[in-house]
Order: structure tokens, then C-alpha cells, then sequence
């Protein structure tokens, strides 16, 4: 038995949130917001920082999923087995190095955080706007991370690329988290 009597002993995203839909519409709003709205940051960029806190916290199905989004926006597949190694000596923009350490921190040692750590950042020559869509882009993972671990959701079957073609054709979307709300909900 899962976390839920009602639900599969290993639910995907669909079936806890077709279950359970309280505050599905705005989540998946905020999601496009941070991660497909206007930024300093890429999609890419930002998909690769999801991904990354995604595998500081262990959560699989995130990981997996945030890392394949990545990709097809353009994140070498290579770059997170370095990532997750160490940013500094990865492939990554080393622009990025500083704004990974900061979410690293915050998802880590949150209470840790310091103006030296922000002021790496803008040593890397990002704007306070950058760095208040990575701190989002954290939060929200942290939360997502927490969510599918705390319902027991469970990565899926599908191989990494199978999950970079299902994602392939959703690349530009800007509704790309409002879509798959509508989808759970079935308002295709």
C-alpha cells in the first residue's frame, strides 16, 4: 500500500493531483511564470536550476523529469552527473557557478544565507532580478520536491529519452505547466 488507501502504491503526478486539485490552477500558473515567463535567466537555465535542486533533494521523479526539460531546451544530457558532482568543475556557464552555489545554500542551509552570497552572484554579473528568479525557482522545487516525495509519487518507467521525445513537442510552450494542469483535469 501507497501513502494514500485511495490511490496506486506508486501514483504519478496525475493521479495525486487529479485526487486531490486544491490549488492545482495557481500552482501550475506560478510554475509557468518562474520557469516560461520573462527572465534574465533561460528556460534552460532555469529547467537546469529545478533539476539541480531537484537532485540536491534526492526527489527522482523531478529530477528525472526537470533534467529531460532541460535538454530539450538545449542542457547538454552530460552536464548533470557533473552538476550534481560539482558546479565549479562542470561544463556550466561558469556565470552560473555562483547563482548554483546560492540555491545550493538555500535549499541546504537555508538559514545560512548571507549578502556575500548574493554579492557572488552579482560579481558574475547578474542583476538582482536573476537572482530573485533562481531564489523562485528553488522555493518552488523545494516545495514540488516535498509534495512528490511526501504523496509518494514515483519516478517514472519511461527511459530518459522516451521522457525527452514526450516533452519535445511542448519545447516552446508557454502554457507548458498550465497544460498539464488542464490535462489532470481532464479540460483538454
Amino acid at each position: 500500500m501507497g501513502i494514500f488507501k485511495s490511490l496506486s502504491e506508486a501514483p504519478d503526478m496525475a493521479e495525486v493531483f487529479r485526487k486531490f486539485d486544491d490549488g492545482l490552477e495557481p500552482l501550475m500558473e506560478y510554475h509557468d511564470i518562474i520557469l516560461r515567463g520573462e527572465s534574465p535567466l533561460t528556460v534552460a537555465e532555469r529547467e537546469l536550476i529545478a533539476a539541480y535542486v531537484s537532485g540536491l533533494n534526492a526527489c527522482n521523479y523531478c529530477f528525472g523529469a526537470h533534467q529531460a526539460i532541460a535538454e530539450t531546451q538545449g542542457i547538454d544530457p552530460e552536464l548533470f552527473q557533473e552538476l550534481m558532482e560539482d558546479p565549479a568543475t562542470s561544463e556550466v556557464k561558469p556565470e552560473l557557478v555562483p547563482l548554483l552555489a546560492y540555491v545550493k545554500k538555500l535549499t541546504l542551509t537555508p538559514s545560512r544565507i548571507t549578502p556575500a552570497d548574493a554579492e557572488a552572484v552579482y560579481e558574475a554579473g547578474w542583476l538582482e532580478r536573476a537572482l530573485f528568479h533562481a531564489i523562485a525557482v528553488c522555493a518552488l522545487f523545494n516545495f514540488m520536491n516535498r509534495m512528490v516525495d511526501g504523496t509518494g509519487i514515483s519516478p517514472s518507467n519511461e527511459t530518459p529519452e522516451e521522457r525527452r521525445k514526450r516533452f519535445e513537442n511542448k519545447r516552446d510552450n508557454p502554457n507548458f505547466y498550465k497544460d498539464f494542469g488542464k490535462m489532470v483535469r481532464g479540460q483538454r
